[in-house]
């Protein structure tokens, strides 16, 4: 993707690092795949406040996603890459050669009027989604499913992928985003190639009111609050005392907070940090 940097036209495009979207082919979604959503607000069914700093924003429809690929060895057509507003990757729109249509997450380098196919007997090229135990080693893939049959999980967001590293009876071995071993069942599926839209990161907003525009509201620091209002804050003047933790008092940097009884555990190899788990 490109990143288009803005003239200092006005205060909110000084520094404003947008998307040129060169990948994207237009800006007309497929109605049959919309859905109305409403924005909540951070409040609950009982309308009481949940999630503080949510509010707003611009109303956005719902664009359904296939995550499961389920439309085994039937040739599919992209006809266009869309940006959706529910998530980071640019997704792709499907003509399948029954007629019926479907978005799928566009992996980096789909083009359109690529022919793309899931199945068994899938070739593992890009935007081809396929079991991991059918894929060779060191192929690089993206919305893996944990579950076979229940749709891709890991490695959706922007300019994610993760790596088969190895292949076992029952498992395979895969290096996540994170740098994390996990062992994922060799049956379930995951597409082939890297999530589009890589540069997401280096955007930059430019004014708050973009993210206003988004739903979100101002964030306050705690060690500007009171010490009623949260535990890193008061003192005098601009001193912020003790460790960064949460409104409830958890701390937020270094306390480990995985269960160490988690059915998962024994599927982790080595986390991210390099430190290999004792079950293994």
């Amino acid at each position: 993707m490109a990143l288009r940097k803005y003239k200092p036209v006005t205060a909110g495009t000084r520094w404003r690092i947008g998307n040129a979207y060169a990948e994207v082919t237009t800006n007309v979604p497929e109605k049959s795949l919309l859905e109305s959503q409403s924005g909540t607000g951070g409040r609950n069914v009982q309308g009481r406040r949940a999630m503080r700093y949510i509010g707003g924003g611009n109303k956005t429809k719902y664009r359904i996603i296939d995550f499961k690929r389920n439309k085994t060895d039937i040739k599919a057509t992209v006809k266009t890459i869309e940006y959706d507003p529910n998530r980071t990757a640019f997704i792709a729109l499907l003509n399948y050669v029954d007629g019926e249509k479907r978005y799928i997450i566009a992996p980096q380098g789909l083009q359109v009027g690529t022919t793309v196919v899931s199945g068994a007997a899938a070739a593992p090229e890009v935007g081809n989604a396929l079991p991991l135990k059918n894929m060779p080693l060191g192929t690089v893939v993206h919305n893996i499913e944990l579950q076979p049959g229940r749709g891709g999980a890991l490695a959706r967001s922007a300019g994610t992928y993760a790596q088969l590293n190895a292949k076992e009876e029952k498992y395979c071995v895969l290096k996540m985003p994170s740098g994390e071993l996990r062992k994922v069942l060799s049956t379930c599926m995951a597409t082939v190639g890297i999530v589009s839209n890589s540069d997401h990161a280096l955007q930059s907003m430019g004014k708050a009111g973009r993210n206003r525009w988004k739903g979100i509201r101002p964030r306050n620091r705690g060690v500007a609050m009171n010490p009623v209002d949260h535990p890193m804050g008061g003192g005098e003047g601009r001193s912020s005392g003790g460790h960064p933790r949460s409104r409830s008092g958890k701390y937020a940097k270094g306390e480990i907070t995985r269960s160490r009884t988690k059915s998962s555990n024994q599927l982790i190899i080595q986390r991210k940090n390099g430190k290999k788990l004792s079950s293994n």
